[in-house]
């Protein structure tokens, strides 16, 4: 696995218990991350880092977020 460099002022967060998450748009497009593990929230958007070592950005705008939980591990986490 791609090591996680931060260099950024963002703070992120282990979102690893995450399989994936999907971000619907307001057009009925819809964005994808499959195996997330980091994420950062700020008023622009969430930024991401996958397992594959891919970052991504995904604006503010969508209209629905939904995600699946690895099995026995949180719904929610802080």
């Amino acid at each position: 696995m791609t090591e996680f460099i931060n260099e950024s002022a963002n703070e992120f967060v282990d979102i690893s218990t995450e399989q994936f998450r999907t971000y619907a748009f307001p057009n009925g497009d819809e964005v994808t991350i499959t195996n997330p593990l980091r994420l950062a929230v700020s008023a622009s958007g969430h930024r991401l880092f996958d397992a594959q070592g891919v970052s991504h950005y995904v604006p503010k705008g969508w209209f629905h977020l939904m995600w699946k939980s690895r099995d026995g591990k949180a719904h929610f986490v802080k």
